[in-house]
């Protein structure tokens, strides 16, 4: 935290303009020694940006934020020039020859901002969620947890624990005296109520599931038209189709963004129990290891007999002699009718399984935190010693505060900090 850092924290070049960010107790000195001036506080102003030697590097808009009111809670400026290789070069190799100065680690801006309390870790988790960000649903999902969505309802949540705390530690410091008595009855119906909020928050979709994708198997005996389906919902030819039985011999997996979800498809070996070879065996064993992982599975065999919850897909709906009495989606790859129904439905399944847009979900370190703050509330029970009760209380707290990443190990950090570009 002593070193001043820097990255370009734009976009590789080239591009139209570069984005030079340095952080830390040189960043004043450094932009005096390379344009004359500091800038009037967070007001660009364009300025000759000169290296060591006297030699104007490039012209560019500067722009100055003193600490600690900034992105990383320390000194920082920002070199907005062209974004050509050789000016940014140029300008990175000046910097790191400077005395102090040094080129940032992945996430060390960002790091920097949480060591320095301008954001906690959950705002952190779904600032590196949004960069990472591949749909409109993970973005939006992503964006209310790096706005402090999740930040704020855990401190809301502190907040009533600590008031429940206060009515504990009440009753243990005057509970001896004639006018306070035991718990009021609003300690435990505040206690009742959190508990089950917290139960809810719990039972909601996590986070992963938003970022892995809905897994859609689909499954059934060979030569059924999974491959087939497979291929026009992807709209490639990625799994070979044949009318041999048996093709597909292994596990093939894609990702597909419909209707700004993700999904994983998943085509499978088909499923028979005799004239199997050895090799064909294996992929129908891994076949039924992916019904298990499946979040919706497309059944495309003999009506009824799928998996169940499964979706019935009569696959050849061009085919008379093929059709199912009762499918839930009817398609045929050869005139392509029914696909676009089948991707709709896909995407409105995938609304009981994902987090709603905009809502704020928890991740699996999230959850941990949150369990352990349900279960030591959840085993309060009227008439318990209070002590018992404030102590279960303070452990809720601790459980919340290590959500918000007041209690973090640095193995933890440098994973999480880890997934962040250079000059975030």
């Amino acid at each position: 935290m002593t070193d001043t850092i820097f990255a370009l924290s734009s976009g590789a070049p080239p591009a139209a303009i570069g984005v030079v960010r340095i952080s830390g107790p040189r960043a004043g000195e450094t932009v005096e020694a390379m344009t004359g001036a500091l800038p009037e506080e967070r007001r660009a102003g364009l300025r000759a940006i000169k290296g060591s030697d006297g030699r104007v590097l490039d012209r560019a808009l500067v722009v100055w934020f003193p600490g600690p009111r900034t992105a990383t809670g320390e000194d920082l400026a920002e070199f907005h020039c062209h974004g050509g290789r050789a000016v940014i070069a140029a300008i990175e190799a000046d910097l790191a020859a400077r005395e102090g100065l040094r080129r940032a680690e992945p996430g060390e801006f960002t790091r920097r901002a949480f060591a320095n309390g301008v954001i906690d870790l959950a705002e952190a988790e779904g600032l590196g969620d949004l960069l990472a960000a591949e749909t409109e649903l993970q973005r939006r999902t992503a964006e209310a947890a790096a706005g402090g969505g999740l930040s704020r309802k855990v401190e809301g949540w502190r907040t009533r624990v600590l008031g429940l705390s206060a009515l504990v530690e009440s009753q243990l410091d005057f509970g001896d005296e004639d006018d306070v008595g035991d718990l009021p009855e609003m300690f435990h119906v505040e206690l009742s109520g959190l508990v089950e909020e917290w139960r809810r928050a719990l039972d909601a979709p996590p986070v992963e599931r938003l970022k892995d994708g809905i897994r859609v198997v689909l499954a059934g005996p060979p030569n059924t038209g999974k491959s087939s389906l497979f291929n026009a919902l992807l709209d490639e030819g990625a799994a070979i189709v044949s009318a041999e039985a048996g093709t597909t011999r292994d596990v093939i997996e894609r990702p597909i963004a419909l209707g700004g979800v993700p999904f994983v498809l998943v085509d499978t070996a088909g499923l028979r129990d005799d004239g199997a070879g050895e090799i064909e065996r294996m992929g129908i064993d891994r076949a039924r290891e992916q019904l298990e992982r499946a979040d919706i599975i497309l059944w495309l065999g003999d009506e009824g007999q799928g998996p169940e919850g499964s979706l019935e897909i009569g696959a050849r709906a061009d085919l008379d002699e093929a059709r199912k009495t009762s499918p839930d989606y009817e398609v045929s790859v050869v005139t392509g009718s029914g696909i676009e129904d089948l991707a709709r439905g896909l995407v409105e399944r995938s609304r009981e399984l994902l987090p709603r847009p905009g809502e704020v979900a928890l991740n699996l370190r999230q959850t941990s935190a949150l369990r352990d703050a349900h279960d030591a509330l959840d085993g309060i029970v009227e008439g318990d010693d209070a002590l018992l009760t404030g102590e279960r209380l303070r452990l809720a707290r601790l459980a919340l505060d290590r959500l918000l990443g007041r209690h973090s190990t640095e193995d933890m950090l440098d994973a999480l900090f880890g997934r962040f570009c250079i000059g975030k």
